[in-house]
């Protein structure tokens, strides 16, 4: 029988630096955020290798899980009694908010490119497996875990819901746009959030914008283009993430060769082997990699030793700026770094960034984006480019940069390869 999931009989609050009040009334919430599944969020950094570009960038995929949360619930309480939104929904959208990175692995992207592993196809093994996060879900009703899954993956046809967390204005980007830049201390990701949700109107299958919230919305997008160039892309966070992702190259084919560490990576084990079930994975967070990382500084192999000492010390790759089209000067550098004696699988690297900041309706396109659209004052909808200048200005418009990546101290060091160093550095030019 499904247990009564109605209100807690005192509201708790979390103080947040971002929203103020964090406030929590339902009791599946609160049990939510007190499994272990989620408490693990605590342990997984919001940005990565960030923290070694701004120093203050040290929350948690917890905080802003919360953050996602809030901001879902401030707009659910603009749709009540409005037409189009069903409030018997209303917990489906919360937890599906609050849940919606629950799957995310240490350092996030970096990890998922190594390792090939999807933090939405965990998250949803965390939402249907054996979990406590399980447990609670199935309280509300057997399917429910299965309609929170189906939010998350995008696989629900309450597209409604969907939109609210994952479209192009939506509660997860609102929350880690002003939170990523609280704690960055930049001023670029700064928008009228209130004066947003409160022009959010529900639609059949969307959420659309009151056209008197424009101006708040183009605030909104040119702060995302901002971040994304500022911040997220920062070339020194790049760098960083460059050595993360060599030192777990280095790590996994040093253990698939039979190498013998001296700190035998343990929990690290089943990513080497591919054989990284939930269990295994719900052991990894950041600290576990970390305590890794700091030992092998002393592993008796040069590469990894090397790169975890760089990465903990702070020591990145410099780089200049490549253009892919320059291939054999790339080739030239590999063959120089081989006599050089530095292996350019792991001091040589190409990093490419993009973004697309907005996007029209493209039918057909891969990986296609619902629009933005705006309600008109006798309720027809319109494209937001269509209406705002600022947002055509860059709609469609796809930005792509790409780096070089290599250890400078090294090649400076190259005193007795005098010909070796200044044939690099005539390539690096």
């Amino acid at each position: 029988m499904a247990q009564d999931f109605d209100k807690l009989e005192e509201e708790k609050v979390f103080k947040d630096p971002v929203h103020r009040y964090i406030h929590v009334r339902d009791r599946l919430i609160w049990e939510l955020i007190g499994t272990k599944e989620f408490q693990r969020l605590r342990r997984i950094r919001q940005l990565g290798t960030t923290y070694l570009t701004f120093h203050g960038a040290e929350h948690s995929r917890f905080s802003h899980s919360l953050g996602v949360y809030e901001i879902t619930r401030r707009i659910i309480e603009v749709f009540e009694g409005k037409p189009h939104w069903d409030n018997s929904e209303r917990l489906l959208a919360l937890a599906a908010a609050l849940l919606h990175d629950v799957g995310h692995g240490p350092f996030s992207h970096s990890f998922e490119k190594v390792f090939n592993t999807d933090h939405e196809a965990f998250s949803r093994k965390i939402i249907l497996g054996d979990t406590e996060v399980n447990q609670v879900l199935r309280k509300v009703s057997e399917d429910f875990p299965e309609k929170v899954a189906d939010i998350i993956g995008k696989t629900s046809d309450n597209k409604l819901i969907i939109s609210m967390i994952s479209s192009q204005i939506d509660a997860d980007r609102m929350d880690y746009l002003l939170r990523d830049a609280y704690f960055t201390g930049v001023s670029y990701g700064h928008f009228d959030l209130e004066r947003i949700w409160r022009v959010m109107r529900p639609k059949e299958d969307q959420v659309v914008i009151k056209q008197s919230g424009m101006h708040a919305v183009e605030d909104y997008i040119m702060s995302r283009y901002q971040m994304y160039w500022q911040v997220y892309f920062h070339p020194v966070t790049r760098s960083a993430e460059v050595i993360l992702r060599k030192i777990l190259h280095r790590a996994k084919s040093l253990y698939q060769t039979g190498y013998t560490f001296k700190y035998a990576p343990g929990p690290l084990s089943p990513l080497f082997t591919e054989d990284l079930d939930l269990a295994a994975y719900l052991r990894l967070d950041e600290s576990v990699i970390l305590y890794y990382f700091q030992m092998w500084q002393e592993e008796t192999d040069e590469i990894l030793s090397d790169l975890c000492q760089r990465f903990m010390n702070r020591r990145l790759f410099k780089y200049v700026e490549f253009t892919p089209s320059n291939y054999q000067a790339y080739a030239d550098l590999r063959e120089a770094f081989k006599e050089a004696g530095l292996d350019p699988d792991y001091y040589l690297v190409v990093d490419s960034s993009s973004d697309l900041p907005y996007d029209f309706y493209r039918p057909g396109e891969e990986g296609e984006r619902l629009p933005i659209h705006l309600q008109m004052p006798d309720g027809s909808l319109k494209e937001l480019s269509r209406e705002s200048d600022v947002v055509e200005a860059i709609s469609g418009k796809k930005r792509t940069d790409h780096k070089l990546y290599y250890p400078a101290d090294f090649i400076n060091d190259f005193s007795s390869q005098r010909d070796a160093k200044e044939r690099i550095l005539q390539l690096l030019k």
